[in-house]
């Protein structure tokens, strides 16, 4: 009877071997690329629906019938909507390398192997969706969901970030309690204002589609100056709860038992700043499509910032911190 050959049998431990034990540093810039690139890909995917080449690659998974890649026929729409799809490419090389690096802390550190396995797993579905929103002939609402679940796994990201810096959550907060209430609050008025503002843009004049296509994409048929509107109002409410939380944790100083928490809460602020301008500025000269992108980025990073602001506020295994309560 013939042996097993012992070097093939320890071929699977030889090869997991290379991956890291600890949080390492490649470790937290794998964390950081993810966290970049979806961002990014927010950005690259608003580029292809205001430049109007939301139907650049007319097919999908294939850019044409016949070929995976675009062709010259497809002129400057064919080279965005590729280049969108090649960034994706790049993000699954990056989160691959991110589950692998979590892989052996699956135990130590559960928390990390999750959120490496969502992310992947979101790569599938994402896909999956941009199928969808290419075969729909960019359904407004399909759209819509496409952002919402990008936006989602910005957030994702973020506590992936996070999460690699200052270790597992552990039971209570750092802060107040009436300063956690007025956080949360400011979620739900920041999420509303998500929700208003891709009913706006599927009203409005962007609908995706190049002008070459037989068909225009369709729009929701909402009102897009009544929805204009209605978008800024709980904008301002979010801004208000900003500035409530940056005078709270400026004025409690010392007795935030996270310096971070200050910090995340002026990042918030500032992005808001930009977001108001940039709104008001976009509305008032018909929706210019570099400011409309700014403003799609910047509704990313500020719920970003919204994210690592609620983190900041959570006790953490690797932070000295202590409860307060009020």
């Amino acid at each position: 009877m013939t042996r097993p050959d012992p070097s093939v049998s320890s071929l699977p431990s030889r090869v997991t071997g290379w991956f890291p034990r600890t949080v390492t540093r490649p470790v937290r810039i794998l964390a950081w690329a993810s966290f970049v690139l979806q961002v990014v890909l927010i950005g690259t995917g608003g580029a292809v629906r205001l430049t109007a080449s939301g139907l650049g690659c007319p097919t999908w998974p294939q850019c044409t019938a016949g070929s995976l890649v675009n062709t010259p026929e497809l002129g400057f729409h064919g080279i965005i909507e590729f280049g969108n799809r090649l960034l994706t490419v790049v993000l699954t090389l990056v989160v691959i390398a991110m589950f692998l690096a979590v892989l052996r802390l699956r135990v130590a550190r559960r928390d990390l192997f999750w959120l490496a396995l969502v992310q992947g797993l979101s790569i599938p579905f994402q896909a999956v969706l941009g199928g969808l929103t290419v075969l729909s002939g960019l359904n407004p609402y399909v759209v819509g969901l496409h952002f919402v679940v990008s936006i989602g796994l910005v957030i994702l990201t973020v506590v992936l970030v996070y999460r690699v810096y200052h270790g597992r959550r552990i039971a209570g907060t750092v802060v107040p309690r009436w300063f956690g209430v007025v956080t949360a609050i400011t979620a739900v008025f920041a999420a509303i204002t998500v929700v208003f503002g891709i009913l706006t843009t599927g009203s409005g004049p962007h609908a995706g589609d190049n002008s070459d296509a037989k068909a225009l994409a369709p729009r929701n048929g909402l009102d897009p100056l009544l929805l204009q509107h209605i978008h800024s109002w709980p904008a301002y409410v979010t801004f208000g709860l900003t500035v409530v939380l940056v005078i709270g944790s400026l004025v409690l100083g010392n007795r935030i038992g996270n310096r971070s928490v200050r910090r995340f809460a002026i990042a918030l602020l500032v992005v808001e700043i930009l977001q108001i301008i940039v709104g008001i500025t976009q509305a008032e000269n018909g929706l210019p499509i570099v400011l409309v992108n700014i403003h799609l980025v910047l509704a990313a990073m500020l719920i970003a910032a919204l994210a690592a602001l609620i983190l900041s506020q959570q006790r953490s295994t690797e932070e000295s911190v202590r409860p307060l309560k009020g």
